[in-house]
């Protein structure tokens, strides 16, 4: 009997009803998971759970994988139900003085994260709400009652704050004054709070007590994210403050300690950082064990919104900066300076330098290392990873230059060539651009977590990070290995791999790890003279490396470029999908820069400051200060590019013309990159170049013609000019040529 009995339970089963291909997705993104974790556990192909959720066309599963998909889906539902539109009475117009209007609501926008979402923190990636108008001046009688921080009527359809509820209303909040003269607080989600607050001091205070506002911490050992206020003019007024800053002031980066407002903070026995009262202030009180008080300020007429990188977000409305600066902080962090601070911040949230250790005899916890951190103290770099005048070069003499055999010098491309008459002959150029390039070449890298031992004459390990002094000047474009074959190629077309400007060396020279292991990989023997390795190393950068992708491609697949178009699908879905939404756009811009920003932290350089070479400049206290590992990142970045490039010479018989950091240039007979890619029906060439938006595929970066390019290049009298520099929308000036 028990045999039909499970038969029979089984046969009902394998009918298990289930919810929407939409709401599959729902709640698998809402719980972190992937398609290949999900698949994994119902040993199935990622593709089949893929087809389970499309929109388009979804497939039903069968049999026993029904029946698993079905408990998973019940599980999750429970876990994550499905959020209930509020209603809210509209109220009459501004005329009617009887009622508080707060605007007409949009439409709901149903966005999804994307497929690839791959986070390895507890924080899934966040749907982008809807975009949010400003509401309309609010108008009152004396009847109306208004608690402090109580809401107001948020837009239908969006999502609400954090689901921590000690974060309720979301990691930040946008504060502008009202035409009424009340400061109102624009959140995440649409959601607005009233502001009681008449002063800075107690402004702080009301964040920290009753906001609840802030985001939960990306990592088991790291710090939850503390609650960023952004000040707009009129609540900068509103608090004292002034809305702009003198020129003396941008120059200092932050207002006069004998300011007012600061002696507001001082009397109420607040703090601010070193930095001062700046575009990121940071006020707070010393923490008392694990509770932190801690704002931070974030005011965009200060110049805190780098245009280069946030664009026009400083000029938004407040709602609108609020989901915009709430999807960077849900699919990134919250911002706690430039990108490239953020940048930076995120290594070590996501790996922080210590953790509680396992309790003692008395059981108490201590403060250890954490593994696979950069600890809390910083090292020096070897002497050939030290930028010039690092206190290690002090005994260098003055005014010594120094060259590769003492200097590592591992920079992204800038190198051009003339063209070949047969190039002449064609009609365009037409530019790529990798996406992502140097988060890419972060991915599964190994660095160095501590110090650098030196070591002479080592036999080369291409899985030990370090720096080595090796003589590949011998190494021959002409014939290479590509996989396990040797191919003939024009070397006299192809940059060199091992130096920036793609000249062949002409003796030995500093390289990273990747470059050297490369030279092992075109064929080539290398015998290092000397190294400075790091025996202590991990992947540092992954969950770096993961959390943005994630960000990227989550709000790529929001602007309509999904990680699984077809090449053709994806160049239509590429043109124009900045405009689809303008603030969407705004974030793929910021997390780009992120990437760079953060990788170019690991070797600041002084800021003024009085600085002088030899003595040590203030980022060289953090841990984080760390040349060879941005060295080896951008190391693997152009490594990766010209490997491809040499898998598409040896496969085409196609040369680059220029190259400029991750955007190569060629010349072709179509204006699209599949008039010269070579892809067989619809399958890229392997190992070579490939369409798509996940990081390390490429994009259309732009196309010229031929003539315009030889007229530049005639104009400046440069037949080597680099081209990709101007490949995007064909403008070259004087001061672009830079000479």
């Amino acid at each position: 009997m028990s045999e039909m009995f499970d038969a029979v339970d089984a046969l009902v089963a394998s009918r298990s009803p289930l919810p929407s291909a939409e709401e599959r997705k729902r709640l698998r993104t809402a719980h972190g998971l992937t398609l290949d974790e999900v698949a994994g556990a119902l040993k199935v192909r990622r593709a089949t759970v893929s087809a389970w959720e499309s929109t388009k066309k979804p497939t039903e599963p069968r049999g026993p994988e029904r029946e698993a998909y079905a408990r998973l889906l019940k599980q999750l539902a429970e876990l994550y139900p499905a959020p209930v539109p509020a209603t809210f009475t509209v109220a009459p117009a501004p005329a009617e003085a009887e009622t508080l209007s707060t605007g007409p609501a949009p439409e709901a926008a149903a966005m999804t994260a994307t497929e690839n979402t791959l986070t390895p923190v507890p924080a899934p990636v966040a749907a982008a709400p809807a975009a949010a108008p400003r509401p309309a001046s609010t108008t009152r009688t004396t009847s109306t009652s208004r608690r402090p921080g109580a809401r107001k009527a948020a837009p239908a359809g969006t999502p609400a704050g954090g689901t921590d509820p000690r974060f309720a209303n979301g990691p930040l909040a946008v504060l502008d004054v009202d035409a009424d003269g009340e400061v109102l607080a624009y959140c995440t989600g649409g959601l607005v709070l009233d502001v009681p607050a008449k002063s800075l001091p107690s402004l702080v205070d009301w964040t920290l007590k009753e906001a609840k506002l802030g985001a939960p911490k990306l990592s088991g050992p790291g710090k939850d994210a503390d609650p960023l206020l952004v000040l707009t003019q009129a609540a900068l007024e509103r608090y004292g403050l002034p809305a702009t800053l003198t020129q003396e002031e941008r120059l200092a980066g932050r207002i006069p300690e004998g300011h007012k407002v600061i002696k507001q903070l001082v009397r109420a026995e607040w703090k601010l950082t070193k930095r001062g009262f700046g575009p990121w202030a940071r006020i707070y009180r010393p923490a008392h064990g694990s509770e932190r008080a801690c704002v931070q300020l974030c005011i965009p007429s200060w110049n805190a919104l780098d245009t280069r990188h946030w664009g026009a977000a400083g000029q938004l409305p407040p709602a609108e900066l609020a989901r915009l600066l709430g999807v960077y902080a849900s699919r990134v962090m919250t911002p706690r300076g430039s990108t490239a601070v953020t940048g930076l911040e995120l290594m070590t949230a996501l790996h922080p330098a210590t953790r509680a250790s396992e309790p003692d005899a008395d059981g108490k916890r201590h403060s250890e290392h954490n593994p696979g951190s950069l600890g809390k103290d910083p090292v020096d770099p070897a002497p050939c990873e030290a930028p010039d005048g690092h206190p290690v070069l002090k005994d260098l003499p003055r005014f010594h230059v120094r060259g590769p055999g003492e200097k590592l010098f591992e920079e992204a491309y800038d190198w051009a060539r003339p063209m070949t008459d047969a190039e002449c002959t064609l009609r365009h150029l037409v530019g790529i651009d990798v996406n992502m390039a140097f988060a890419a070449g972060a991915n599964g890298l190994n660095v160095g977590l501590g110090a650098a031992t030196h070591v002479q004459a080592p036999v080369f390990d291409p899985k030990l990070p370090g720096s080595w002094l090796v003589d590949l000047s011998h190494v021959d474009l002409s014939r290479v290995k590509v996989g396990k074959e040797w191919v003939e190629l024009d070397g006299s077309l192809l940059p060199s791999p091992f130096t920036p400007k793609g000249e062949r060396p002409t003796g030995p020279a500093w390289y990273a790890t990747p470059t050297v292991a490369y030279a092992q990989e075109l064929g080539y023997e290398v015998r290092p003279i000397e190294a400075w390795v790091r025996h202590e190393n991990g992947r540092y950068l992954d969950g770096w490396y993961n959390r943005l992708r994630d960000a990227y491609l989550a709000t790529m697949t929001d602007l309509g470029v999904d990680a699984d178009l077809a090449p053709a699908d994806f160049l239509a879905a590429m043109d124009g999908y900045k405009a689809r939404d303008p603030e969407l756009a705004i974030v793929v811009s910021a997390v780009k820069a992120t990437v760079k920003g953060g990788l170019g932290k690991l070797r600041e350089r002084p800021r003024g400051e009085g600085w002088r070479p030899g003595e040590p400049w203030r980022a060289l206290s953090r841990p984080t200060w760390r040349p060879d590992i941005r060295a080896a990142v951008i190391s693997r970045t152009r490594i990766n590019l010209h490997r491809k490039i040499v898998k598409h010479a040896a496969f085409t018989g196609q040369y680059p013309i220029a190259i400029l950091s991750d955007c190569v240039v060629y010349a072709s007979n179509g204006p699209s990159p599949l008039d010269f890619l070579p892809y067989r029906e619809g399958k890229p060439l392997p190992g070579g170049f490939k369409l798509g938006v996940n990081p390390g595929l490429v994009k259309h970066e732009g196309t010229q013609t031929v003539l315009w390019g030889e007229e530049v290049r005639e104009r400046f009298d440069a037949p080597e000019l680099n081209l990709a520099r101007y490949i995007k929308d064909g403008t070259v000036t004087d001061v672009d040529n830079g000479e």
